[in-house]
């Protein structure tokens, strides 16, 4: 197996983007990866792009053939990866693969949603749960992420201003992002009256309905610096499954595909939690960036809200989480997620994320969630080899 390198990455704005299609996205996306990796069209062997369900919001299905006609990359293989809101992890996971393997040499992982095409986007969202046990009885993703939150508060005496507290941080560091869907800040108590989704979450804990795309382009590591002259290592990709369905979990304060992924990510980098000195993480509710921080190892389990709370996961903290503003800010184009935190680790660790840099990064982690945890991608990057 080959060492990989990341050495071209691009990131559409994130927002309600009428004026631009699902095609134009991702078009985008991929040309300005292809640019700052210093190739052209031609030089790229192979395409993997993550979408979770273009069929059901824009209409669309036969996604790889779509964006390799448009992005005028015929006759390269252009393959859809499809984990829910973890396809765009997954999408990079394949790529980092298909390089790592030999088969191919110079591979671009996309991701694209347009979901504000759609009067309602529940539905297609749903799809990501167990349709027969779970949407069709009723329940949404916001109130199966209440349920984790209620247990988590009632298990480690974890309060509402804590789990509000990770919502404030996003947009903190969102508001230094210039393409963040919300560069505005919000504080606990703005959290604490918006309306109210799901008790014990209100919409200010939610990720929004984006529009955006991600492009990230990987080569083998020996061949990094022919394109450019701050490779970003891949030092682990792994992937674990666990339940589609909450109600078959023993807890509902934890995601065990986050921890099985993380093990097998720290181990295949040989490096620890206390390692990483950022990370950005899944936090489709504020809920699930608390419990990810917890999972990864950051802080012990039922610890996270404290953390918080005690500022540790600042940009200046003992672990900068969600610099780039995390799903909450950022946004969420649900295919596109997972490829633009590598992207904001790759820039982070090239030193060119501007006013939210972390200073003296050399290392970062990405967790990439479909669903309630179902699918968990995890890559761990860094700006040397070792």
């Amino acid at each position: 197996m080959r060492d990989v390198a990341i050495v071209g990455v691009s990131q559409t704005k994130f927002g309600e983007l009428w004026e631009k299609s699902f095609r134009d996205l991702v078009v985008e996306a991929g040309i300005d990866a292809i640019r700052d990796a210093n190739m052209n069209g031609e030089d790229i062997d192979a395409m993997y792009i993550g979408n979770m369900t273009g069929g059901l919001f824009v209409g669309q299905e036969h996604i790889g053939s779509l964006i390799a006609e448009h992005s005028g990359l015929t006759p390269i293989p252009a393959t859809r990866v499809e984990a829910a809101c973890a396809s765009g992890g997954l999408a990079l996971r394949q790529a980092i693969m298909a390089v790592a393997s030999g088969y191919y040499d110079r591979v671009m992982a996309a991701g694209v949603e347009k979901m504000t095409d759609v009067v309602d986007a529940t539905p297609a969202i749903a799809a990501a749960a167990d349709r027969e046990w779970e949407a069709q009885q009723g329940v949404t993703f916001p109130s199966l992420y209440a349920m984790m939150a209620k247990r988590h508060m009632y298990e480690y005496g974890t309060t509402r201003e804590q789990i509000a507290g990770f919502a404030v941080l996003g947009h903190k560091n969102g508001a230094l992002n210039p393409k963040a869907q919300f560069k505005r800040e919000i504080s606990v108590d703005a959290v604490l009256n918006s309306t109210k989704v799901a008790s014990p979450l209100n919409i200010l804990d939610c990720s929004p309905v984006s529009d955006g795309a991600a492009a990230i382009i990987v080569c083998p590591a020996d061949e990094a610096y022919k394109y450019t002259d701050t490779p970003i290592y891949i030092r682990a990709s792994t992937q674990a499954s666990a339940t589609i369905s909450l109600h078959n979990r023993k807890s509902l304060t934890t995601i065990p595909s986050t921890i099985f992924a993380a093990k097998k990510a720290y181990d295949m980098a040989n490096l620890t939690p206390k390692d990483m000195d950022m990370a950005e993480v899944h936090d489709c509710f504020s809920i699930n960036g608390l419990i990810a921080i917890e999972d990864l190892g950051f802080f012990e389990k039922g610890k996270g809200g404290q953390a918080i709370e005690d500022g540790l996961i600042e940009r200046d903290g003992d672990i900068a989480v969600n610099p780039s503003g995390g799903l909450k800010a950022r946004g969420h184009p649900l295919g596109a997620t997972g490829i633009a935190q590598a992207a904001e680790i790759t820039w982070q660790l090239r030193q060119e994320a501007g006013k939210r840099q972390v200073s003296d990064a050399t290392s970062g982690i990405t967790l990439n969630i479909g669903g309630t945890g179902g699918t968990a991608a995890i890559h761990i990057l860094s700006v040397d080899r070792k």
